[in-house]
């Protein structure tokens, strides 16, 4: 297994997850891979952060099931707003049922919960380098 190394210098990533465990791992992860990381509990707060103009988000961690303003409903937020959109990377343990409710090139890539840290790795860096061939890739669980 080959480990991606990533130099976020530069970059901005919201992390948006109503599990503060998830949200403070990958703080940390992505910390030290030199990433500007804001929080947002729900998806409610993650949209605020977008909105309010606390900056440009490069990439955008996100889980589907959440109070208030689910992943289904911040990424139909999202896609309204005329601005850059980010990449977004959902988080799911509906597995391929749930990704499949995401309109086509909605979001980036989908990883299955629990995951494992070094495809994570993998999949942002892939998200990060391919800024115009936006794909959604569909975790395979069934």
């Amino acid at each position: 297994m080959s480990v991606v190394k990533i130099d976020g210098t530069g970059r901005r990533i919201l992390v948006v997850d109503d599990d503060l465990a998830i949200r403070v791992l990958l703080q940390a992860v992505l910390r030290r891979m030199k990433f500007d990381v804001e929080l947002a509990e729900d998806g409610q707060a993650g949209l605020e952060k977008v909105q309010n103009g606390s900056g440009q988000f490069d990439l955008i961690l996100l889980d589907l099931m959440m109070p208030r303003l689910n992943g289904y409903e911040f990424i139909d937020a999202i896609a309204k707003i005329p601005d850059r959109r980010p990449h977004i990377i959902v988080f799911t343990a509906a597995g391929r049922r749930g990704v499949e409710k995401i309109p086509a090139n909605a979001v980036c890539n989908a990883i299955l919960k629990p995951f494992d840290l070094d495809k994570f790795i993998e999949i942002i860096s892939d998200c990060l380098n391919k800024a115009h061939e936006v794909k959604t890739r569909v975790p395979s669980d069934e």
